[in-house]
């Protein structure tokens, strides 16, 4: 376990979880919702293995975080209308859906060529981001089917050899993020969470 101050965490102190990364490993750490698990979502090898970890069924995508709206911008480009939301609702809850760049491994969007990506608003995920260089995977902590880990004592029972846990301290909890898309003209919504649907639209119409 990486034990980190979740207030004043910086990159540097996250060079442990990159190079567990790297080698291919799954990271557990902390973001405004509850904890996350990372794994480069270009290597289906590392993948798979949070598949694997999860128990997850392998056609269900996982979504991803990033550091900056530039750093999604860069890495998958945003449209118009999703670069406004992106301003009005970053860092926070609400996930856009992209196209997903051909490095992506296949088993992160489930053929559908599309992925939900959002900027959190906690310090330690999105250092890990920034510190990984490039968006990473942030499906829930937690076996398929089973609540979310909302602190790293909640998966310390996992004794899982390819797992390393970031405690950067208990996390809000709450709904999940909500997912839009609004890639075309209008705005569409895949699923309502933390943020209200009537928002979003309101954020638009201004």
């Amino acid at each position: 376990m990486l034990s980190v101050d979740p207030g004043r965490c910086t990159v540097e102190d996250l060079a442990e979880a990159v190079s567990w990364l790297r080698r291919g490993g799954v990271v557990a750490f902390p973001t405004d919702t509850f904890y996350g698990l990372a794994v480069d979502p270009s290597s289906t090898a590392a993948v798979d293995a949070l598949f694997e970890l999860k128990g997850r069924a392998s056609d269900l995508a996982i979504p991803l975080i990033a550091a900056s709206r530039a750093q999604v911008d860069t890495w998958c480009g945003l449209s118009a209308l999703t670069s406004q939301l992106a301003d009005a609702f970053w860092p926070g809850p609400l996930s856009v859906i992209c196209d997903a760049p051909d490095s992506v491994a296949p088993a992160v969007h489930g053929g559908r060529g599309t992925v939900a990506i959002r900027v959190p608003d906690h310090v330690v995920a999105r250092a890990l981001v920034a510190a990984w260089g490039s968006p990473l995977t942030a499906t829930s902590a937690n076996r398929s089917g089973q609540p979310p880990a909302n602190s790293a004592e909640h998966l310390a029972g996992w004794n899982a050899r390819n797992l390393l846990v970031v405690d950067g301290g208990a996390t809000a909890g709450g709904p999940p993020s909500t997912i839009v898309d609004a890639r075309g003209d209008g705005v569409a919504l895949v699923r309502e969470g933390a943020i209200a649907w009537s928002r979003v639209l309101h954020s638009i119409q201004r």
